[in-house]
């Protein structure tokens, strides 16, 4: 992998985790972010380049990407930074990938469709555990019931969460649930739906939620109702409940400095013995007008563990010419099974 690619927010949890798969795999990424002490040694210890630079000046922004075929972009919250760093890759004909799972920001990144299209650079968002398995799995679902109307996915995480993702979390508590309706994205209360799901190893309650399918799987496979679930212990239930109407409290700016005070005093994610031992399970059904319905399985290795892996999979073959213009899914680019690429990754087929 000679062609230079670039790894933003590369001092985070999961850039961090990212930089190191790449360069024990021997690539040589260029590692950047806006902080130069901890970049700057995170760099020496893996032996790789580093470029320090914001995203708030765009001229500072195109000096960093020069030279660059792809930016792997995983600095969060995206609902702030994508733009910039998407603006960035449309201005310099540079590939642009994150790791987002934010339902908004897959939709204003396909909203820039047409302009990715006509100056020939590749959109795609949901590099990484959300969404390139749920993805997949709802394209898998879509091939086994062309005529499917209706789509439900759901996780089973096990295993911590990194510090960015619980500020993600924490900065859109107040926003309540979203689904797809008609092909619209619908706003619904917090934990809106609860329904029993079987993940391989008995059921297990799990509530509805906002994250990216509800965007990405529409545009993978034109079904027009989508829900997507996890499922959490009942105390977790309750307190998603509880957010439709401690919602606003929560988001006031005391509220939030405080929190996430606390996240950033706690470490910044699982353990590498942690993630070793966790893993994911997925799980999807499509349902067409007459009432047919199609169920399919996925495990795969734990969610973080993942994202590097898929990450680095879909860079590699931007690298080699796959890179089809325009905001595209990890399905409508790669097809159902790229998640099967990855190692120690299956899927069945239930019903």
């Amino acid at each position: 992998m000679g062609d230079p690619y670039l790894i933003y927010g590369a001092t985070g949890y999961t850039g961090a985790l990212t930089a190191r798969l790449a360069a024990e795999r021997g690539q040589r990424p260029i590692l950047a972010g806006r902080s130069e002490a901890p970049l700057r040694a995170l760099a020496a210890s893996l032996g790789l380049e580093h470029r320090v630079f914001g995203l708030d000046d765009p001229r500072t922004l195109d000096e960093g990407l020069r030279g660059v075929r792809v930016v792997l972009h995983c600095a969060g919250p995206f609902s702030r930074t994508s733009r910039p760093m998407a603006e960035a890759c449309l201005r310099a004909g540079v590939h642009y990938l994150d790791i987002t799972g934010e339902a908004l920001v897959f939709e204003s990144l396909h909203a820039r469709d047409a302009e990715a299209r006509a100056r020939g650079v590749l959109l795609l968002p949901g590099a990484g555990f959300d969404v390139v398995p749920s993805d997949c799995l709802a394209a898998h679902l879509k091939r086994r019931l062309p005529g499917a109307r209706r789509l439900s996915l759901g996780f089973q995480p096990i295993g911590g969460i990194s510090r960015g993702t619980a500020t993600t979390m924490l900065e859109n508590v107040g926003r309540g649930g979203l689904v797809r309706r008609g092909g619209l994205l619908t706003p619904v209360p917090a934990a809106w739906k609860t329904r029993l799901i079987d993940f391989g190893r008995g059921p297990r309650k799990a509530i509805t939620i906002p994250w990216g399918d509800v965007a990405t799987a529409y545009h993978s496979t034109g079904i027009p109702d989508i829900e997507v679930y996890v499922a959490v212990p009942l105390a977790s239930r309750i307190a998603s409940r509880a957010t439709r109407y401690l919602g606003p409290l929560l988001a006031t700016g005391f509220a939030q400095r405080f929190l996430k005070g606390r996240i950033r005093s706690g470490p910044p994610g699982p353990t590498d013995a942690q993630r070793a031992r966790g893993l994911s399970l997925l799980w999807g059904e499509a349902e067409d007008a007459e009432g047919r319905t199609v169920v399919s399985r996925q495990k795969t290795p734990e969610g973080y563990t993942l994202t590097a892996l898929t990450a680095l999979l879909i860079v590699s073959k931007v690298l080699a010419g796959q890179a089809p213009p325009g905001f595209q899914t990890p399905s409508t680019a790669y097809g159902p099974d790229l998640i099967l690429e990855i190692e120690g990754v299956t899927r069945t087929d239930v019903a």
